[in-house]
């Protein structure tokens, strides 16, 4: 791998640096908060985009946190003499935080970007310059061993990750150290891999400048650098996923054919984690002609656990072309070599009969159950993040479904979970509503439709009566034979649980 082109990087040993140069940060108020205040919220929204014109235009000051900004956020050389009011401008020059430019000006070797912890813990992401977030306007630097800072992607999976306590937390693939700094929170031990030895060196310095323990840094490719009988309770990956046809850059392309490298990682997971224990990946997969893509992802679920895939988005492969395209900043070359990429992929896609790519989460629990349950849907609809418990609790309703039978069912109690609402769907002016449907309010925000049992069933769910004594209710306000009502209602009790509109009353 070649890092030619990119410049030497902050020394990862001098941890008393990194201390000092964050207490300077948060002493000028550079934390997310803090640029928030600053910039407004349009400047701010567009540094997420990788536009740098707004956030310029709001830095034209000379305040502590305005040099800040133009110094870590939009790489601007500044005058030695105000870097020095601010930071231990000595020791970051000595540790390679900060470079000489000719005359009296400094700029910063590193894009250093305030984020914000879930429990409002000022942190910050190290990444190599240009390189904050990927997206349509490119990345600044097309070197293989580039690492990104914080995208869309690696704050989706930080949202969708369970936070229970856990003794031990594998982050694969950890670019920048965003998913490890996370898992530092909750897990008594972190160990973070890459392929990229620039990847690890910068998750180092992620953890240090956040003020979170060091985690285990190993090189090497997917499951290499585990150790032989060496599990965990947690394991987490944003990996490489990009369908491409060829490696180009590190951060994105895995160099294995079409989908295998999300294949290889989710099936060899299983043997790496504890029972009861979760590993949770965002990947791609192909939709091959003739081929059902849930029976795809469906054979990469290894023996002995549960799973739940989710797919959130498909793209036609033209459309995946040319994201990813932009991505690299192909589309601001030269148009042949621009075409030239674009046919590869094309060609790459119709030699595989790939018609589209899906793109989505995948969550492993490993379990002793007989039976492991295996859940592959599509839910493209908006959700509310951060997801994690809403994911936990998924799979606790999964495991209570299996310890019950349907007699064992209709003699529990259910409560109608939190902010679910009814919609009556039919014509204005209809006597009946053609048919309803329960709506959530929280988490995966399902939306479900039911028949009239089903709504009078969800209704009265207080918790007060076990579900028979409901069913035999309903069955003597409608005239129904209540023996045939509980024989054919547990199913739809079933799917009520298990996507989280009732839950049992104890």
């Amino acid at each position: 791998m070649s890092n030619a082109t990119l410049p030497s990087l902050p020394s990862s040993d001098r941890l008393d640096v990194a201390a000092r140069l964050r207490e300077a940060l948060l002493g000028a108020s550079f934390t997310a908060d803090g640029l928030l205040e600053l910039l407004g919220a349009p400047a701010y929204a567009a540094l997420a985009r990788s536009e740098t014109v707004p956030a310029l235009r709001a830095t034209r000051g000379d305040t502590p946190l305005e040099t800040l900004v133009r110094l870590f956020l939009l790489q601007q050389p500044v005058p030695y003499a105000r870097v020095a009011d601010v930071l231990p401008a000595p020791e970051c020059l000595e540790s390679g935080w900060l470079l000489r430019t000719g005359g009296d000006e400094v700029a910063a070797t590193v894009d250093v970007r305030p984020y914000g912890g879930p429990g409002g813990e000022d942190w910050f992401i190290v990444s190599d310059l240009g390189c904050a977030v990927g997206g349509a306007g490119g990345i600044g630097n097309r070197d293989e061993g580039v690492v990104l800072g914080v995208g869309g992607a690696s704050t989706t999976l930080a949202g969708i990750t369970v936070r229970t306590p856990v003794a031990a937390a594998l982050d694969l693939g950890t670019g920048s150290g965003i998913q490890a700094l996370h898992a530092s929170r909750h897990a008594t031990r972190v160990t973070a891999t890459d392929v990229n030895p620039r990847a690890l060196h910068i998750t180092a310095l992620t953890l240090a400048l956040s003020g979170a323990p060091a985690a285990d840094l190993r090189e090497g490719s997917l499951f290499e650098p585990v150790k032989e009988g060496e599990t965990y309770d947690l394991i987490v990956s944003n990996p490489p996923f990009v369908i491409s046809p060829r490696a180009r850059l590190t951060y994105r392309d895995g160099g294995m054919g079409g989908d295998d490298l999300c294949r290889s990682l989710v099936q060899q997971s299983g043997e790496r984690l504890n029972v009861g224990g979760f590993a949770q990946f965002l990947a791609n997969w192909q939709h091959v002609e003739g081929e059902d893509w849930q029976d795809r992802i469906r054979s990469w679920v290894p023996r002995g656990c549960d799973a739940w895939v989710v797919q959130r988005e498909v793209q036609d492969i033209t459309q995946y072309a040319e994201l990813w395209l932009r991505d690299a900043g192909d589309h601001r070359g030269d148009a042949a070599e621009y075409q030239a990429r674009y046919d590869a992929w094309l060609d790459e896609f119709e030699a595989r009969k790939v018609k589209a790519v899906g793109f989505g989460w995948i969550t492993l629990r490993r379990t002793e159950a007989t039976a492991p349950s295996v859940i592959v849907e599509e839910w493209p609809h908006p959700i509310e993040q951060p997801l994690g418990e809403a994911v936990r609790a998924h799979f606790a309703r999964l495991d209570y479904l299996r310890e019950h039978d349907d007699a064992a069912l209709l003699d529990s109690h259910f409560r109608l979970v939190a902010e679910v609402v009814q919609e009556q769907v039919g014509l204005p002016g209809a006597e009946d509503p053609e048919h309803v449907v329960l709506r959530q309010n929280r988490g995966m925000r399902r939306a479900t439709r039911v028949d009239t049992v089903g709504a009078g069933f969800a209704g009265v769910c207080d918790g007060t009566l076990s579900a028979g004594r409901i069913l035999d209710a309903i069955a003597q306000l409608m005239g129904d034979d209540p023996v045939v009502l509980r024989d054919r209602t547990p199913a739809q009790i079933r799917l009520l649980v298990e996507q989280g509109f009732l839950e049992p009353a104890s």
